[in-house]
């Protein structure tokens, strides 16, 4: 009776086996293979679009350039990066990943370098200029990239770590743009000289990395056998085509994203949301700059304090927006949480002002991963190339926006902090259109 009944008890114990799941395994895999690759290049592209924020003031000073013309400088930037985004995704999207992100970063590398060779208002819009140009495509082209790869919910990690580099460029980067800056006189160059040329040449070295080690996609992964890479295809496949044929988007071309009014509605919170990221870009080292007599490393050390909580969102919030209803709330909070950041920053003295310009840090890598990964729910094939895109094309134009009326109202009224309004009022109307977003093609 005991040998019975302990076989009972011992049977009842027995959990069930939990069956293994060959794709984590195969998305964790791969998301070690290629994070390392693709995070460096987005570091050095988001080091080398921003560290002209720590130039302003020098810029100001040895070249004459004011407060209005470098705000057009800097946004002229996102203008031709804009117009040159779905291009090149479609490109990318026919020639392959592994070719067209390594001519990304040989061109931007060059381009960014020669900056230090800028001598006055037309030559800095002119390279601004060239540089958008050459860059575009990086980002909507990795994000492209991760949809051969990942299922959504692994897609959102991806995303997440990968905008974690942007903080990581500008925790580290701005204080070294400030050491930088201090090599004044160096060679009869200026610090800001320095820092382009320094800042610039590792991306060649990189791009010969990319070229060499980076597949093109699953199935020229050295890692995977050729049947865990059809797996990866397959499902990937699948989960497009049953998102597209829900949304009723399975076909089509740009079109189709304009006439879907939920991207639209993606496309717009988005776009608020770079006006104000940009904002605080291009001028928070500026804005800190006016608190006092600071020397360029403080400022950059300071300018990294809310990049440092944006990565804390970054890794914390986009993981944990497992459903289609906490998605859209984490958007809808990331937006508000920027708004009332800002409303700190713009009224407070200079400690309470940081602590707010870090709460909106806070939400700069929630609301970006969650909306770049919106796309893939609804869109497949060209279409999906074509729409992410298109979403990062608008919201990029925002880098235009809000640099040019942040130096426009800097000038007409004499404040760095006067064009933070209008963030505020895009980042409510970003708000109020993002309640609307519905994060999957199914009634939730």
């Amino acid at each position: 009776m005991s040998l019975i009944r302990g076989s009972r008890t011992s049977g009842a114990a027995t959990p069930p086996a939990t069956p293994p799941d060959p794709l984590g395994e195969l998305d964790s895999r791969n998301l070690r293979r290629l994070m390392p690759l693709l995070l460096a290049a987005y570091i050095m592209s988001f080091l080398d679009r921003t560290n002209i924020g720590l130039a302003k003031e020098r810029l100001e000073v040895d070249l004459g350039i004011s407060a209005a013309a470098y705000g057009l400088g800097a946004g002229l930037f996102f203008l031709t990066y804009a117009v040159s985004e779905v291009p090149s995704n479609l490109i990318m999207h026919r020639v392959g990943a592994r070719w067209w992100i390594t001519r990304i970063m040989l061109t931007w590398g060059v381009i960014s370098a020669c900056m230090a060779f800028v001598q006055g208002e037309k030559s800095f819009y002119a390279m601004r200029l060239l540089l958008g140009a050459a860059e575009a495509g990086l980002l909507p082209g990795i994000l492209l990239y991760f949809t051969y790869w990942f299922r959504s919910e692994t897609r959102g990690k991806a995303i997440g770590l990968l905008l974690l580099g942007a903080s990581i460029a500008s925790v580290v980067g701005n204080p070294l743009g400030g050491l930088l800056l201090e090599m004044d006189g160096i060679g009869g160059w200026h610090g800001w000289q320095w820092m382009f040329l320094i800042e610039g040449i590792p991306c060649l070295f990189l791009a010969v990395a990319v070229f060499r080690y980076l597949p093109d996609g699953p199935a020229k992964a050295p890692w995977l056998t050729a049947e865990e890479a059809r797996l990866v295809q397959d499902e990937v496949a699948r989960e497009q085509r049953e998102g597209a044929a829900a949304a009723g988007n399975g076909s089509g071309t740009l079109r189709t994203v304009l006439r879907d009014k939920q991207m639209l509605l993606a496309i717009f919170a988005n776009w608020t949301h770079q006006v104000a990221l940009y904002s605080v870009v291009y001028f928070l080292p500026g804005i800190i700059g006016g608190w006092g007599h600071l020397s360029p490393f403080t400022i950059g050390l300071l300018t990294g304090l809310p990049w440092v909580t944006a990565a804390v969102g970054a890794v914390v919030v986009p993981p944990r927006a497992t459903t289609p209803r906490r998605s859209r709330n984490f958007v809808v909070a990331g937006l508000l949480m920027m708004f009332t950041g800002l409303i700190v920053g713009a009224v407070a003295g200079p400690v309470i002002a940081l602590l707010g310009f870090c709460f909106t840090g806070l939400a700069f890598f929630v609301v970006q991963p969650l909306l770049f990964n919106f796309p893939a729910t609804r869109l497949a094939g060209k279409t999906l190339a074509g729409g992410l895109a298109l979403l990062n094309t608008v919201g990029i134009t925002g880098g235009f926006v809000g640099p040019y009326l942040m130096g426009y109202a800097e000038d007409a009224t004499g404040s760095h902090l006067s064009g933070l309004w209008v963030s505020v009022a895009l980042l409510a109307l970003g708000a109020l259109a993002a309640t609307r977003l519905r994060f999957s093609p199914k009634s939730e």
